[in-house]
């Protein structure tokens, strides 16, 4: 397999996204900067909208549940809702985008999806904001990264 697609294919993961695809990238497979940012931030866009609507239509039909999987959900999200519902509602896009955009464990696209789901944000809303974040966040994972090898081929 390619080291573009290897790089693409890494930035579609839940837990790695851009915080692995763009090291991987950059240092490992030593691709230029501008094909890793592309193909890390596409990467990580793909799986949004499948998470979205996955999210929308396999949530409601775990709440709907009678069992304990269903009632533990319904506590929950309404527990959140009713908990941050005002200010996610005012707040939505900033909320989203600032989600994604710090490159921190369990931050990210797939995290953020989970978000516009709990608290019902709107595709026209709730996938833009996404797509912000992971702009803001490749910029700051690719200029560490970038650093960080600098810094490191200088103290050789």
């Amino acid at each position: 397999m390619s080291d573009v697609c290897l790089t693409f294919l890494t930035a579609m993961t839940p837990i790695g996204e851009l915080r692995a695809s763009i090291p991987l990238g950059l240092a490992t497979f030593d691709l230029p900067i501008w094909q890793v940012f592309v193909v890390s931030v596409a990467g990580n866009l793909v799986p949004v909208p499948f998470l979205f609507f996955g999210l929308r239509r396999s949530g409601s039909w775990f709440e709907a549940q009678p069992n304990i999987i269903g009632r533990l959900l319904r506590w929950r999200t309404h527990r959140i809702r009713k908990r941050y519902g005002a200010r996610a509602a005012r707040y939505d896009f900033l909320m989203v985008t600032l989600l994604v955009a710090i490159p921190l464990p369990l931050t990210g696209a797939w995290t953020a999806s989970l978000a516009i789901w709990v608290f019902q944000v709107p595709f026209r809303r709730g996938v833009p904001a996404i797509a912000l974040g992971v702009l803001i966040a490749a910029t700051l994972v690719t200029t560490l990264t970038v650093m960080g090898i600098e810094f490191f081929d200088r103290i050789d």
